[in-house]
């Protein structure tokens, strides 16, 4: 299991700080600290995670997170890597960046970049990471993904990949579009770690998580 991470009765919880709950979920005490419910049907993250797929995320580790949205999975990566670490998080909607905005006040280790992940060049500044984190819904995401890979990625960090195959194509069969995706990344020169299909808590998405060489 991650770092902050657990499963209580059965169901996944993040480490939370005391009386924080963006997203109106269950809290709970365990072992004198609080942790947040983490609902698979919600986080292409949490989804893996009960899926079984082989995780690798640190405590202390910079983190370059694509397409944070509304902020329900960036704000357990920030969990995850602690005080220690640090979530920049790109998003391109106004509308998500402004409601991103609030949770940055609390989980103080999230910095909200408003950008397109294609252009690299307004957020060049962001310094070496341990892992890109990508969940954009674009034809060409992982050319994208493996594109912020080359410009922040450090030497052996990993890439995690959810592959939204309805954005890609609406015809195609998902497991064949997801592992079409997958030659992409071995052939960008990536070790693949692991795959799943995220099939039942995310139709239709796989999840790829890969070390660079």
């Amino acid at each position: 299991m991650l770092p902050h991470v657990k499963m209580i009765g059965g169901k996944l919880f993040t480490e939370n700080p005391k009386g924080f709950n963006p997203f109106n979920e269950d809290l709970v005490l365990k072992d004198g600290k609080e942790f947040r419910d983490w609902n698979p049907n919600r986080s292409k993250l949490g989804a893996a995670i009960v899926k079984g797929v082989r995780l690798e995320i640190l405590e202390g580790w910079k983190v370059l997170y694509l397409g944070c949205a509304h902020g329900y999975t960036p704000s357990r990566v920030a969990s995850i890597v602690g005080n220690e670490g640090v979530v920049y998080g790109v998003e391109m909607s106004e509308r998500c960046f402004n409601d991103l905005l609030p949770l940055t006040e609390k989980l103080t280790n999230i910095v909200p970049i408003l950008s397109d992940a294609r252009k690299i060049e307004n957020y060049d500044w962001v310094e070496p990471v341990d892992l890109v984190y990508c969940d954009i819904a674009d034809r060409q995401m992982t050319e994208i993904a493996i594109d912020n890979c080359k410009k922040f990625l450090k030497p052996s960090g990993i890439l995690m990949l959810a592959i939204k195959s309805r954005s890609i194509d609406v015809t195609d069969s998902p497991k064949k579009i997801v592992q079409d995706e997958l030659a992409k990344v071995k052939d960008a020169g990536f070790k693949v770690l692991d795959w799943k299909m995220l099939d039942p808590f995310e139709k239709d998405h796989g999840f790829i998580v890969a070390r660079m060489k």
